[in-house]
């Protein structure tokens, strides 16, 4: 095992947990340091491993990687391990015609009275669920692959082209976003995925709807730019936009 871990911690928790460490054997190894990582000072100058569950839904909203890579840059020796070590972020196209009309065409009709202008202010909103598998009618594509080692803040923002090909005649109503992180430098290497058909998680997956639904058939082609960004108003949330060249046998429609 470790000769000795370090855990930095913000909240009130921290005292709990060094209790736990206490008494269950661990008191002279585990040290807790109450802060932010910004702002703490170590009892060492460099560590060996970084172990961070940093993730947030759409892998980067809420997150803390910002971090993680200032703790990484800061303390961790040039030939240290950082767990995770490598992050991918994918987007696929789903069939959603039920889950769109509760969740978003419901505001046409409430009790005879016409609340459609909420449409257009919901349907911006991504929505936080569990996408059957089955619901996805497209291939899917990696639109961000960073390698935690070595990768800057300022590729937390980004613009990537996705290319999507339909795999069979269906609707698409929405954009599914999910992602995945990996523990390369362990043998056998370890993957956690949130896609859809894999295990739930808390993270579930993310959903960008489209403001009208695409209609296509088997080999037609989706693609766009996802760009994404922190706020300005607040750098933990997200500005999300997509755009959608869609690519038919019966001609092309371009949206964003």
């Amino acid at each position: 095992g470790a000769k000795r871990c370090i855990g930095i911690e913000c909240s009130d928790i921290k005292e709990h947990a060094a209790v736990i460490a206490e008494r269950n054997g661990y008191g002279e190894v585990i040290t807790f340091v109450k802060g932010k990582v910004e702002e703490v000072e170590l009892p060492v100058d460099q560590v060996d491993i970084i172990i961070s569950e940093w993730m947030g839904y759409f892998l980067i909203y809420e997150s803390m990687l910002d971090s993680v890579l200032f703790a990484r840059d800061k303390w961790l020796r040039k030939d240290g391990w950082l767990f995770p070590d490598h992050a991918r972020l994918y987007v696929g196209g789903i069939e959603d015609a039920d889950y769109k009309e509760d969740k978003i065409g419901f505001w046409s009709h409430i009790w005879g009275f016409d609340f459609s202008p909420m449409q257009e202010m919901v349907i911006q909103e991504p929505i936080s669920d569990f996408v059957d598998v089955s619901a996805i009618a497209t291939s899917t594509c990696c639109v961000l692959d960073l390698d935690l080692q070595t990768c800057r803040r300022e590729d937390l923002d980004f613009l990537a082209p996705y290319s999507l090909t339909m795999q069979r005649k269906d609707f698409v109503h929405a954009i599914v976003v999910w992602f995945d992180v990996s523990f390369r430098a362990h043998s056998p290497p370890v993957v956690l995925s949130t896609a859809p058909g894999q295990p739930a998680t808390h993270w579930k997956q993310t959903v960008l709807y489209l403001d009208d639904p695409l209609v296509g058939h088997k080999g037609d082609k989706i693609s766009g730019l996802l760009a994404v960004r922190k706020s300005l108003q607040n750098p933990r949330d997200l500005d999300v936009k997509v755009s959608v060249d869609f690519r038919r046998k019966v001609g092309q429609v371009s949206k964003v």
